[in-house]
């Protein structure tokens, strides 16, 4: 039988509930254990396909297709393992499952409640991942704060779960904020004690406490949270703000969270964390040896949660490079012809973010237009893509208005149009083309040489294509399609060759929904060092100028 672990928030959002997460399986997986984490979200719908970035940031994709919480990104990120559709849920799933159920007749006529029929089907989704032998511990994150109405069908589930099962095979982490009055000098527990009095209100008592705090807890801060939560000093863990996220499993570790709550398991006999690859990692995310800045041209900058993969994708491909990566965000929707040149200046390379409709995607063509004519590094991700196809049947294969179907369906022009299987689909959460999907990479290519092979399996998330019926027109120009889906024939990677750009690529997929801080995704690792070689020339050039000047 799985051990069973409830991460849970109070006083605010945002303390970093999925990274404490991350970081306990980290620490537990380091140590031999068999470790996932899943995500409980209290939001009515069904999964973030339907809603806005700028409401609930990225949609992260597994391997499967489903449409999750960015938290399972840190989760995979931080594991190296992929989650699944069983690694999120939400309110809305839950209360699907019931009412379908109920329309079937499998509750014999009974009137449907949220206790016991909603907190069942919770515990259901809750014990899952430990039905059989594949982990020895599931992590479950709650969603929301301590006092949200609609969190508490979860924390009451939580609550069945304590009584429900034996006391060693539970352990509950609550994180809370220890905020600093600096006019006082003084570091508050009462917003703690509040929040830990209200989860026990609803019958559910944490064995471990993890302060988000500025400043350090010392002794005395520590007994007294300790003394009013009913929980032993030991088991006060301090989280102050740390430089990276990847920080994190070493300063719990520095805790001692993992061997606590090892202890509140009753698991004995584990091994010493294997942690040397991880040190490594942080070690040349520290300590770079040169720094490149690259545009990222986005529709949705203002929350950087919105790209929060391929911030993370920047790190991860920085620290191979033993580089530092400045991302400048770049609004496209104010991105224009006449200012490009001004925006441009001092970037080393622009990734074109991927995005959905209208907006700013003419900001996107200029970017991509003086990237391919300056030669200046560029990559471009789903719609990234779809917008330098489109700048290079303008501007080059003189198909004036070329346009994607999805911004103008009365185009001459459809270099970009709707996959055949979507134009029958009404209903929008779910329904894109989702999930991993082969690629087949021409022999020769950039692409073949950044990924070293010919076969590879990235994942996807989008409703539009390259037009095939354009296909030789672009190829007559110089632009390859270097990666194709077999079955479908889908184009999923266009580039330049190096003859006529030193990094120029599109792809339809999305890499950095793979990568990884031991395994980095590919493309990211070739843009930034592509990046680094065009830095590094610019640099010789000014001072090959100041010399001869002199």
């Amino acid at each position: 039988m799985a051990k069973y672990v409830f991460v849970t928030g109070g006083v605010t959002s945002s303390l970093g509930k999925g990274i404490v997460a991350a970081s306990l399986a980290k620490l537990l997986q380091a140590r031999g254990f068999k470790a996932t984490i899943q995500k409980f979200d209290p939001y009515i719908n069904v999964d973030p396909g339907t809603l806005n970035p700028y409401e609930h940031g990225e949609c992260y994709v597994t391997e499967d297709g489903a449409e999750t919480d960015l938290d399972l990104g840190h989760y995979e990120r931080f594991l190296n393992i992929h989650t699944s559709q069983a690694n999120n849920v939400t309110t809305g799933r839950i209360y699907q499952t019931v009412i379908n159920k109920e329309r079937e007749g499998a509750f014999l006529g009974k009137t449907v409640q949220v206790i016991p029929h909603i907190t069942d089907e919770i515990k259901n989704r809750m014990l899952l991942l430990g039905k059989d032998d594949t982990y020895d511990i599931v992590i479950s994150e709650i969603g929301g704060t301590i006092g949200d109405i609609e969190s508490l069908p979860f924390i009451e589930a939580v609550r069945q779960l304590q009584w429900e099962l034996p006391e060693e095979d539970v352990c509950v982490i609550h994180l809370t904020l220890v905020p600093y009055l600096r006019a006082a000098k003084e570091l508050k527990t009462k917003p703690t004690q509040h929040s830990v009095r209200m989860m026990s209100e609803n019958g559910v008592h944490p064995d471990i406490i993890v302060c988000r705090t500025e400043e350090p807890l010392n002794n005395d801060i520590r007994r007294k949270i300790a003394q009013f939560c009913n929980v032993k000093t030991e088991a006060v863990i301090e989280s102050m703000d740390a430089s990276t996220i990847y920080e994190v499993p070493l300063m719990m570790l520095r805790e001692k969270l993992d061997v606590i709550t090892l202890r509140k398991l009753n698991i004995t006999g584990y091994a010493e964390p294997e942690l040397d690859r991880w040190k490594g990692f942080l070690d040349k995310l520290k300590y770079p040896k040169s720094q490149v800045t690259i545009g990222l041209v986005g529709k949705y900058i203002e929350l950087q949660d919105a790209y929060k993969s391929i911030l993370e994708s920047f790190i991860h491909a920085g620290a191979v490079n033993e580089v530092k990566v400045q991302v400048v965000n770049i609004h496209s929707e104010y991105l224009t012809p006449e200012n490009v040149l001004e925006k441009m200046r001092g970037l080393d390379g622009i990734l074109v973010a991927p995005g959905f409709g209208q907006r700013g995607t003419e900001g996107k063509i200029a970017a991509i237009q003086y990237a391919r004519e300056n030669k200046l590094p560029f990559f471009g991700i789903c719609l990234g893509m779809q917008m330098a196809v489109i700048e290079y049947a303008r501007n080059v294969l003189g198909l004036k208005n070329a346009h994607s179907i999805e911004m103008s369906e009365e185009t001459a022009f459809p270099v970009i149009n709707m996959m055949e299987e979507q134009k029958k689909i009404k209903m929008m959460g779910g329904t894109m083309r989702l999930g991993a999907y082969s690629c087949d990479i021409v022999p020769g290519t950039m692409a073949e040489k950044i990924y070293g092979k010919t076969k590879i399996s990235e994942r996807h998330r989008h409703r539009y294509e390259f037009n095939n019926d354009y296909l030789q027109q672009f190829a007559d120009a110089g632009m390859i399609a270097s990666g194709t889906n077999e079955e479908s024939g889908l184009v999923e990677i266009i580039e330049l060759p190096e003859s006529k750009h030193p990094f120029f690529i599109g792809v339809q997929f999305h890499p950095e929904l793979k990568s990884t801080v031991e395994s980095p995704a590919p493309l990211f690792v070739s843009f930034v060092k592509a990046a680094n070689e065009y830095h590094e020339k610019q640099v010789s050039s000014k001072t090959a100028v100041a010399a001869v000047a002199n």
